[in-house]
């Protein structure tokens, strides 16, 4: 469904919109039965390696950010050459206590473009008990805010990087039912609290740009073209799998996957086994 005048306004005021619809809840629950049917095989959780550019392993999430669905509204965004630069899975169990401490994702993924759009995508709901994601309206604008690593223990992020001194009374929550995604500018304050509902929260993000954006920490990065064209060739192409755990498109993700950890690990005093 196209975004409204009013949800491309508000995006370009405040950096965010939500809850925008693209699935039914019973389509979003057979990707979860399938997610959870591969994790069954693996002791019931995914492995860190395995949370970062997953599109290369699951063929069904391959799918998703290429589901016109999801890139309609990020087109009329950024325009109809669309770059998926990586996905995550953001996984919180029962009663978890992970949470994800206040940051803007431009400060270390490199990128040269703040026209970066990431889409979040609920697999399973994501209420406010449940631990949905909350943003700071209006920090997509102006000056890259101050960030500190923490290296917290559950903090899902990679080195907890965190924006010290935010007035949470201005946060904004962004709840969202299975089957429904939010949009948020990647130069927004976003970050996410602890899962005090009784089932999981299941989701992933898709991270699009346009293809004049360029990898400035990075040696070698990738991006998969998702539509339109590439007339700037920056990202190295990703190979589309034709199944899950395609050979040719896992040997990639290795590569792709260590080239991300170089990048968000760049500078930081430790290296943890988060992505």
């Amino acid at each position: 469904m196209p975004l409204s005048a009013m949800q491309i306004d508000q995006y370009r005021r405040d950096g965010y919109v939500c809850p925008v619809p693209v699935m039914p809840a019973d389509e979003a629950a057979e990707l979860r039965r399938r997610l959870e049917a591969f994790e069954a095989t693996q002791g019931g959780r995914l492995e860190p390696g395995q949370r970062s550019r997953g599109f290369l392993l699951f063929k069904w999430l391959d799918d998703l950010i290429r589901d016109p669905r999801v890139l309609d509204p990020i087109e009329q965004l950024i325009g109809p050459d669309i770059l998926c630069w990586s996905t995550i899975f953001w996984i919180k169990d029962a009663g978890s206590r992970s949470f994800v401490s206040w940051h803007q994702d431009n400060t270390y993924w490199g990128l040269s473009s703040r026209n970066v759009v990431t889409a979040w995508f609920a697999i399973s709901a994501a209420s406010v008990e449940a631990g949905c994601m909350k943003v700071m309206p209006g920090t997509h604008t102006g000056a890259t805010l101050a960030h500190e690593d923490t290296y917290d223990a559950d903090n899902m992020l990679t080195r907890g990087q965190a924006i010290p001194g935010l007035d949470e009374a201005r946060a904004a929550s962004m709840p969202l039912g299975a089957g429904e995604m939010s949009l948020h500018n990647y130069c927004l304050a976003h970050g996410s609290g602890p899962n005090l509902s009784p089932d999981r929260r299941i989701g992933v993000s898709m991270h699009f740009m346009p293809p004049d954006t360029r990898q400035v920490v990075g040696a070698w990065d990738c991006a998969a073209l998702v539509r339109g064209t590439d007339r700037f060739g920056h990202f190295a192409h990703a190979p589309v799998p034709a199944r899950d755990f395609d050979p040719q498109a896992v040997a990639f993700h290795a590569r792709a996957a260590s080239a991300m950890r170089e990048v968000l690990y760049a500078g930081a005093a430790r290296k943890l086994q988060r992505l």
